[in-house]
């Protein structure tokens, strides 16, 4: 299966359909008056799509098992035709469209199979997806100007030339898939004095995203939170929040990053772990969600200077 153990949870929604045509009104009229011989018709339909969406996983392979947490199933009955439509919710961090198709094909089945002794000219057709929301799809925040950014590697070591940089060079390689264009990366140590003179330099120039990644540990020589925190304007504590609960899940000691985020005029500031890997995690932990930010703040800045 695919991994998605980097995704995040979210609210995702799905409605399918699918539909069933019988050759006669005399078909209907046993359904309707609950006469056919194998049963209520819509009823049983309705509890076999049921068991249907909640085993998906079990019957397509590479769906991944997830927690179903709400689903419905609708019948809709027009001349010789049922309509049939599934929806299914989930909190979780894939789709259920698979499981809502998946569903309606089972419901348009057990339809099939109850009718077929008293109907030899049903058919089933038109299953598809009618409707999908919730993931990255709906939330990525799309700008209407390109974005900057900068990279600041935070480190003595790395400043000295003893220890090549792997956190600050992995997340420009994520924002340039994102499309945001990259104004500066550069290295300095950790040193408030200096890493504070260059946050206030990539300011002015109007970036509107700077990331720094290195220093928000608890050694006497991390001190990227007291370089930042007295620059930021306004600090929005949902972004070290979303961080650290995103690492915590992944590994026991992301509790202890102290980790921060918030805006110095229009430009976004980010502190991130040192570590490669939770700076890759930061990264999937808020893009390309945090994007918003530039959707709903005014007068963005929106020049690329080359």
């Amino acid at each position: 299966m695919v991994d998605i153990t980097h995704k995040l949870h979210s609210l995702r929604t799905a409605i399918a359909q699918a539909i069933v045509t019988v050759s006669s009104q005399s078909t209907i009229d046993a359904i309707n008056n609950r006469t056919v011989p194998k049963g209520d018709v819509l009823e049983a339909s309705r509890i076999a799509g049921l068991f249907a969406v909640k085993r998906t996983s079990d019957m397509i392979p590479d769906c991944h098992p997830l927690p179903i947490e709400f689903t419905e199933i609708r019948h809709r009955i027009e001349r010789l035709t049922i309509c049939i439509e599934v929806e299914v919710h989930t909190i979780y961090k894939t789709g259920v469209e698979v499981e809502a198709m998946h569903g309606a094909s089972i419901v348009a089945l057990t339809i099939y199979d109850m009718l077929k002794p008293i109907d030899k000219g049903i058919e089933i057709s038109t299953i598809k997806l009618l409707q999908k929301k919730g993931g990255k799809s709906d939330y990525s925040a799309k700008t209407d100007s390109p974005l900057t950014a900068a990279v600041i590697v935070c480190s003595d070591t790395v400043f000295a030339g003893t220890k090549e940089d792997s956190s600050g060079k992995a997340i420009v390689s994520k924002l340039e898939g994102y499309g945001i264009h990259i104004q500066d990366y550069s290295i300095v140590p950790d040193e408030v004095a200096l890493i504070q003179e260059k946050v206030e330099w990539l300011c002015d120039k109007s970036i509107n995203i700077i990331i720094l990644t290195g220093g928000t540990g608890l050694s006497k020589r991390d001190v990227t939170p007291e370089a930042i925190t007295p620059l930021i304007d306004r600090e929005i504590p949902g972004i070290a929040e979303q961080m650290r609960d995103y690492g915590q899940q992944r590994m026991p000691y992301s509790m202890l990053s102290r980790n921060i985020g918030g805006m110095k005029g229009n430009t976004l500031i980010l502190a991130f772990p040192g570590s490669k890997r939770g700076a890759i995690e930061s990264m999937n932990a808020l893009f390309p969600h945090i994007l918003h930010v530039f959707t709903v703040t005014e007068n963005v800045p929106h020049s690329i200077e080359r």
